[in-house]
């Protein structure tokens, strides 16, 4: 038997998001896993490495909840477009899983805005877009070993990016009542799948399998979440009433005309995922989009989490987006919890990670102030209690690569 891997954290400001801050703070990290966080009288373990955080502010790491990061590479052009399998309306076979390269320069820039979980979806060109997949942004070989869940949700789009893409090729859908009769027509076959399948297996005979079909099976068993893009609040209620037909568990992503309804996503316990806010009205539907919005929705009751949509907004950019939005009304604590524990209780992840507690896995970062004070800098940054970023002697920070760590 080995020796357990202790790393504590001590000294700082420590920022616990699910509880009470701890000036001076502790936190400590065994064999991968929080294992205590408390005050200054907290106990080190004997043995223990530490990094002294004196001066700084210690956080949970933040959880980007929609990003394309991997599949959609930075500066790669098309050969690194993986984002978008625009040849069926019907994609929910597909897997972001299959499409990410984790040597895009996206992961340093997650490092570098403290984002040490990203849940990957596949793009909104369908209007059923495929199977999304949650990952830590540092420490493995392959994209198999930062896998957090495999399957956490189903990619789903309503609006323009369907209506234009199958609209350009003269195909069906090419309006809003087409994007919504593929989503009905989808389900039905999926629940007739299952009748099927059940009759089959009652009767011990065969039966041909449907990777297509069995996903959205397991949306309708509740296995896996819907995350339906839409920006205009019509296609906000379109979402519901079919997710209300179907009886599935409805996440809306973008929702930047959410606070037109934000009540009846309140009273329905419907979540958003708010953003990207960094862009330009590029299209009709972010007519009214504003950053102000966010404080809107989440003043109504409404769960609320804050995306970048990497790479439409760089994701070091994610902190930055929740400064502002606390600039224009939302409440501080808001702010941070729509950075870390909301977003992993919207997508199933809170066993895991969004908050310093014992139990969660030892993502933390140390700050060299408040991260939401737009000149503060991620130092260290530990996934899975190993730092996988570092402070320089010169004052910047260094990535530790992934052949040092494996070597």
């Amino acid at each position: 038997m080995t020796d357990a891997r202790i790393l504590a954290i001590t000294g700082g400001h420590v920022v616990p998001v699910n509880a009470p801050d701890l000036p001076g703070g502790t936190v400590v990290i065994t064999d991968g896993v929080i294992s205590a966080v408390g005050g200054s009288d907290t106990a080190v373990p004997d043995g223990a490495e530490t990094i002294d955080a004196r001066g700084k502010w210690v956080l949970p790491g933040f959880v980007e909840s929609h990003a394309h990061l991997g599949v959609a590479e930075d500066g790669e052009g098309w050969s690194g477009d993986d984002t978008n399998e625009m040849t069926d309306p019907n994609g929910a076979r597909f897997r972001a899983l299959d499409g990410i390269d984790i040597e895009e320069v996206g992961f340093r820039d997650a490092l570098a805005g403290g984002v040490t979980t990203a849940v990957v979806k596949p793009g909104s060109g369908n209007p059923i877009g495929g199977r999304t997949v949650a990952i830590k942004t540092w420490g493995g070989r392959t994209v198999d070993e930062q896998l957090i869940r495999a399957d956490v949700s189903v990619k789903s789009a309503l609006g323009e990016n369907p209506k234009r893409v199958y609209g350009e090729k003269k195909e069906t859908p090419s309006t809003r009542l087409g994007v919504a009769a593929v989503l009905r027509e989808a389900f039905v076959a999926a629940q007739n799948y299952a009748a099927a399948r059940a009759h089959a297996e009652s009767k011990g005979e065969p039966f041909a399998r449907n990777l297509t079909h069995e996903t959205l099976v397991a949306v309708l068993d509740g296995e896996l979440a819907w995350d339906q893009h839409c920006h205009r609040h019509d296609d906000m209620a379109t979402a519901i009433r079919i997710a209300e037909e179907f009886g599935y568990r409805l996440v809306i992503n973008h929702g930047t005309e959410g606070h037109k309804i934000a009540d009846v996503l309140a009273e329905k316990n419907i979540p958003v995922i708010f953003g990207p806010m960094f862009t330009s009205r590029v299209k009709v539907e972010l007519r009214d989009r504003a950053i102000g919005n966010l404080a809107a929705i989440a003043a109504a009751g409404v769960q609320v989490a804050i995306t970048t949509d990497h790479p439409v907004v760089p994701i070091n950019f994610l902190v930055h987006q929740a400064t502002l939005a606390v600039k224009e009304g939302l409440p501080r604590e808001v702010a941070l919890q729509a950075l870390t524990a909301n977003p992993a209780q919207i997508l199933g992840l809170a066993d895991r990670v969004g908050a310093l507690e014992a139990g969660r896995d030892g993502d933390v970062v140390v700050w060299d102030a408040d991260p939401l004070e737009i000149g503060a800098r991620s130092e260290h940054v530990i996934i899975g209690g190993t730092v996988v970023q570092q402070p320089t002697p010169d004052g910047g920070t260094q990535v530790v690569e992934r052949g040092e760590r494996f070597r």
